[in-house]
């Protein structure tokens, strides 16, 4: 097993989406009700747990305060936070499925991230040659 698989949710792997996602499993809190004591739609949260958007400053400070955890933690994993999950208790297998989700979606989201670029020059292209 290699060390990725061993800490596929440490400080340097886990993202912004997958810590609001821990804190608020952690809290107890379905999406739903997270979104409305937030005042957001269901998917603009499911959105942040996905890494698709990140919330403006005044929902990122809500959003710590809610699920008991520090801005700095929900940015960058520092600071009082939850603890990762406990990696005795999840199989190897488990370890190894988890890491390729990671590297699946990190592909997703690069490809998404190529796909606007190219939209956006085919916008341009297209209001030059009207």
């Amino acid at each position: 097993m290699t060390d990725d698989m061993n800490n596929w949710y440490s400080d340097e792997t886990a993202t912004f989406g997958d810590r609001v996602a821990a804190a608020r499993e952690q809290a107890g809190l379905s999406q739903e009700a997270l979104a409305k004591q937030l005042g957001i739609k269901n998917g603009t949260l499911r959105n942040w747990e996905h890494d698709l958007n990140e919330p403006r400053a005044n929902k990122l400070q809500m959003l710590s305060g809610i699920l008991g955890v520090s801005l700095m933690w929900l940015l960058n994993g520092e600071g009082d936070g939850i603890s990762a999950p406990d990696q005795e208790d999840l199989g190897g297998d488990i370890n190894a499925v988890m890491t390729e989700i990671r590297a699946v979606k990190a592909q997703l989201l690069q490809a998404a991230d190529r796909m606007a670029k190219l939209e956006k020059k085919l916008r341009a292209a297209a209001k030059g040659s009207a």
